[in-house]
């Protein structure tokens, strides 16, 4: 991990940064090497694993190469009976993850499994059968805890429903720099999108959260979001060119074109440097229930930097 580090540093001073509103000629660069081998739909991402917990090298850089190149990928698992909840611990390792976010409602071993379940207290929508609006996971944490890669493993897909959309953040940004490179200049504001405080019972159980959008690892070089499209529990700095540019994002994550569509089924998963993703509702039935495991780290998916597209070495 510290060698690839190592490596992106290096590769950054060479390569400029594609991050910069300053550095065109990186960004052009950047840009046209992403692209170049994006892929054309979800079933694209899907890299199918032996043994989950003991990964071949040539599957570890099938979904690396992925994950360099769209951020994402969807594994499958050839046993879809024989693995538990561990393999999502197994699995993360091998990626360079292995400092999880122990969030709210997480499981004692930090991973969540995200099912329809009664709650007391706040009603917290993933637990629940309704759609999930377009979100970055951990948008609401701080800054030195931010979700920089998430794994969602199926365990069990509901009766009807429950497709998720993703989004890769990267790609995002290069549409709204592409049409107005001042609106990723607001984005990148540090007091561009707040979130309130989350209160239960009259008791803070966190504060407010006021961040950028977009932001660059400084170790890395790559590009993070946080990013909510709830409009109830979201506050946009009040600023035009803010405003634009957030009625411009919901506009985009609108066009399917744009879009990977996925029904993850029992056996796959979905392992990303934490991408724009929504959910639509679903139904379960009395032999078939909705099962998810979700694990998100503060680590990124190891040798995915900007500089680690394949057609960027050398």
């Amino acid at each position: 991990m510290v060698q690839a580090v190592k490596n992106s540093m290096i590769e950054s001073q060479i390569l400029g940064n594609p991050f910069d509103l300053g550095d065109s000629a990186a960004y052009e660069g950047w840009k046209q090497r992403k692209l170049k081998a994006y892929p054309g739909d979800a079933g694209s991402l899907i890299v199918s694993l032996k043994d989950p917990n003991s990964l071949q090298p040539a599957e570890i850089k099938a979904i690396t190469a992925l994950c360099a190149q769209c951020n994402m990928a969807i594994y499958q698992l050839e046993d879809t009976s024989q693995y538990g909840k561990s393999l999502v611990h197994a699995l993360g390792a091998q990626f360079g993850l292995t400092h999880l976010d122990s969030n709210l409602r997480a499981d004692e071993d930090s991973v969540t499994s995200l099912e329809v379940r009664e709650q007391a207290g706040n009603q917290y929508i993933p637990y629940t059968n309704k759609p999930l609006s377009w979100h970055t996971d951990g948008y609401y944490n701080t800054s030195d805890q931010q979700v920089r890669a998430v794994i969602l493993h199926c365990a069990s897909p509901a009766a009807e429903g429950g497709v998720n959309f993703l989004l890769d953040h990267e790609l995002l940004y290069i549409y709204l720099r592409d049409e107005n490179p001042e609106w990723v200049r607001a984005l990148m504001h540090p007091a561009a999108m707040a979130i309130p405080p989350n209160i239960e019972q009259g008791s803070e159980l966190r504060g407010e959260r006021i961040g950028p959008v977009f932001s660059v690892d400084p170790l890395s070089g790559s590009l993070h979001m946080r990013y909510s499209a709830r409009k109830k529990n979201i506050k946009w700095r009040d600023d035009a060119l803010t405003l634009e540019a957030s009625s411009r994002m919901t506009e985009l994550l609108e066009d399917t074109s744009i879009l990977f569509q996925h029904r993850l089924q029992a056996g796959q998963g979905l392992i990303s440097n934490n991408v724009l993703h929504n959910r639509t509702a679903f139904s379960d039935a009395d032999d078939r229930k909705r099962l998810m495991y979700r694990a998100r780290y503060f680590d990124r998916i190891a040798d995915t930097q900007p500089g680690a597209l394949p057609c960027m070495r050398g």
